[in-house]
C-alpha cells in the first residue's frame, strides 16, 4: 500500500479516476443522495459491529474500513465537483473548533 496520502493527493487521484469517464461527476444532488446512502451503509455496519442489531445471514459482509472508504470517496467526489479543497476546509473547521469550542470539552491532563 502507498505511504499516507495527503488530502490533496486523494482529491487528485479521485479526479483522475472520474475524469476517465464521459459522464464525469454526478450532479450535486445525486452526490448528496449517494453520500447519504453510503452513510447509511456505514451506519448499518457500525450497528452490526457495535450495536444490538446484528446482520442477517442473507446480508452482505462488509467492514467498517470498506464502508468508510466508500463514504470518503463520494465526499471527495462532491468536493471535487464543487471546487472545494478539503485540506483547506478541514483547516478552517479545525480553527473554528480550536477557537469557538476551546473551552467546551474537558481536556485530558498531560502526563510527563
Amino acid at each position: 500500500m502507498d505511504d499516507l496520502k495527503t488530502m490533496r493527493a486523494m482529491q487528485k487521484e479521485v479526479d483522475s479516476y472520474i475524469s476517465g469517464f464521459e459522464e464525469g461527476y454526478f450532479p450535486p444532488m445525486e452526490l448528496i443522495a449517494r453520500l447519504t446512502e453510503e452513510l447509511g451503509e456505514l451506519s448499518r455496519e457500525v450497528q452490526h459491529v457495535h450495536g444490538m442489531k446484528k446482520k442477517k445471514n442473507t446480508e452482505n459482509e462488509s467492514t467498517l474500513t470498506e464502508e468508510t472508504g466508500d463514504l470518503l470517496f463520494v465526499l471527495i467526489c462532491f468536493a471535487n465537483a464543487q471546487g472545494i479543497d478539503l485540506a483547506d476546509a478541514l483547516e478552517r473547521v479545525m480553527h473554528k473548533f480550536k477557537t469557538r469550542d476551546a473551552g467546551r470539552w474537558t481536556k485530558k491532563e498531560e502526563t510527563e
